[in-house]
């Protein structure tokens, strides 16, 4: 079973060295390791760190692209952060 997070969990792994987590459609993934590979440049990850991305990722990748990457960077899935 893979790590659950609550969105302000992922938010405090918004730097390379905090292991720069983002969200894609509930999903967790570390790219702390593949930002220097990303073709389109590390800024545009750091910008995105810490932060639901999925708008942004849909806008330029295909689900194939999650295919090849996406077991390897995954770390866990979103959970609801409890309301009082």
């Amino acid at each position: 079973m893979s790590e659950q997070f609550t969105p302000t969990q992922v938010s405090t792994h918004s730097t390379v060295e905090t292991g720069l987590y983002i969200i894609i459609d509930g999903s967790v993934y570390a790219l702390d390791k593949f930002v220097d590979e990303h073709p389109g440049g590390a800024k545009i990850l750091k910008r995105v760190g810490g932060k639901d991305a999925s708008k942004q990722f849909w806008k330029y990748h295909n689900e194939g692209v999650l295919k090849k990457y996406g077991e390897k960077l995954k770390v866990g899935v979103v959970k609801e952060e409890a309301k009082l």
